[in-house]
């Protein structure tokens, strides 16, 4: 897998310059056309890794996009949300690709709303991040694109103000779109602790090289460091998601394992390493057992 690629990394890729203010501006923000971003041969293919920042996206067109272990082939507009977590590319099918993307840091989204960007519905690791438009839809959001791109270019000394109310509205759009009831969700004390084991789950990632080690590895290190109960921990999560703390671990190692099998050159020894195993054999029972194939034959597929 490719290395985090940091905002440096993606205006050096892009345009062969890094912003002179980029180092102070904590809370960096930014939008594109991207017509503008696209190589001189026409194709667009964007290389699987983990980025420092988010970024929101209206792709038209033909495309895959490949999301953590997951592939999705998309014929169409659709509005995606990217997280820092996550690693991601995706790729056009046709070179017809057009549309619009925004980049920000967390700190540029800091006070806008009831959450802050990474506890939104869309940017939860195992949650849907894409939002497929229809005509109506996707004029709307395009709107809100350019609007954007009008106000960066102005000279407006609140501008930033109207750009971060710009990305609340293109989030709100796509909240309205999902049920009520999946918005929201940690109103008890059950809710609340599964919310921060999942937290604390996710910070262990990303696996960025061999030497990297996932290091809670049980229900009872989880509860060590809620301070809980494990037990207390167990029935929390189980009330709040019907599935074992247990399970909530394995699912993500397995998800974690794929990616490094399909986008790092390490060998199996390695990964089984950096995921916590102290065994190679180990390793590839827990992923025969999740998967019902071994580590080299996912590989291979």
């Amino acid at each position: 897998m490719n290395k985090t690629e940091s905002l440096e990394d993606f205006y050096e890729q892009k345009f062969h310059s890094v912003p002179a203010a980029l180092q102070k501006d904590i809370g960096h923000f930014n939008v594109f056309r991207m017509e503008d971003c696209i190589s001189e041969d026409g194709s667009i293919k964007v290389a699987y890794s983990r980025r420092d920042y988010y970024k929101v996206s209206l792709i038209r067109g033909h495309h895959l996009y490949h999301y953590a272990d997951k592939t999705l082939e998309i014929n169409g507009p659709v509005l995606i949300f990217f997280n820092p977590l996550v690693p991601y590319s995706w790729e056009s099918l046709d070179n017809s690709t057009s549309g619009y993307f925004c980049i920000f840091k967390e700190a540029f989204f800091s006070g806008v709303g009831r959450a802050k960007a990474h506890e939104l519905p869309m940017m939860i690791p195992g949650n849907v991040p894409s939002y497929p438009l229809n005509k109506k839809q996707e004029k709307e959001v395009a709107q809100l694109f350019v609007q954007m791109l009008d106000e960066i270019s102005g000279e407006y000394i609140y501008k930033y103000d109207l750009l971060r109310n710009y990305l609340s509205e293109l989030v709100h759009y796509a909240l309205k779109m999902q049920p009520a009831e999946t918005l929201y969700k940690h109103t008890d004390a059950n809710a609340r602790i599964t919310a921060v084991f999942i937290e604390l789950l996710e910070r262990q990632f990303p696996i960025e090289s061999p030497g990297q080690r996932f290091s809670l590895r049980s229900a009872s290190d989880f509860a060590d460091q809620l301070s809980v109960h494990v037990n207390h921990l167990n029935r929390a999560i189980r009330e709040t998601t019907g599935k074992t703390t247990t399970a909530h671990i394995s699912e993500r190692l397995t998800a974690e394992a794929k990616a490094l099998l399909k986008h790092t050159s390490w060998n199996v020894a390695e990964i089984s390493y950096a995921l916590g195993f102290e065994e190679p054999a180990h390793f590839n029972n827990f992923f025969r057992k999740q998967t019902s194939t071994t580590p080299g034959a996912y590989r291979l597929v």
